[in-house]
């Protein structure tokens, strides 16, 4: 059985970053782990959750800082699904969380888009199957 275990995220710092996804987003910190004086293994997922989880990268070079935010060319890329979209939209922007547009009914779900700290675009989404 093969299943995707980590995502990559490229982020400035690791303590931002990890304040911004376990504050704000609400992610557990699985792991912080020190590799060397400038690197760590930093590893967030939803709370919950049991899969795929996201690897915050510190930008160790010059290339890597101008990918920060735009890992997808501007797409959005990472996708937040939620039982409860109300209730998880409201909770958000009231943690300072900008969302690009007011939240659609599309016929996969609920929908609205927000971004991280970085400019990372993604999808608040509560799928049709989940209400």
């Amino acid at each position: 059985m093969n299943r995707l275990g980590l995502i990559t995220l490229v982020v400035p710092g690791y303590d931002e970053a990890i304040d911004f996804y376990v504050r704000v987003l609400g992610f557990e910190l699985l792991e912080d782990t020190r590799i060397t004086e400038h690197k760590r293994w930093v590893v967030v997922r939803p709370r919950g959750a049991s899969e795929t989880g996201l690897l915050l990268a510190r930008a160790a070079s010059g290339r890597q800082r101008t990918s920060i935010g735009e890992q997808t060319g501007g797409r959005v890329g990472f996708f937040l699904y939620t039982t409860d979209f109300p209730g998880e939209y409201r909770r958000l922007r009231a943690a300072g969380v900008r969302f690009e547009e007011q939240p659609r009914h599309e016929p996969y779900g609920t929908v609205a888009v927000f971004t991280d700290p970085y400019g990372n675009r993604w999808d608040l989404l509560e799928p049709i199957e989940s209400r």
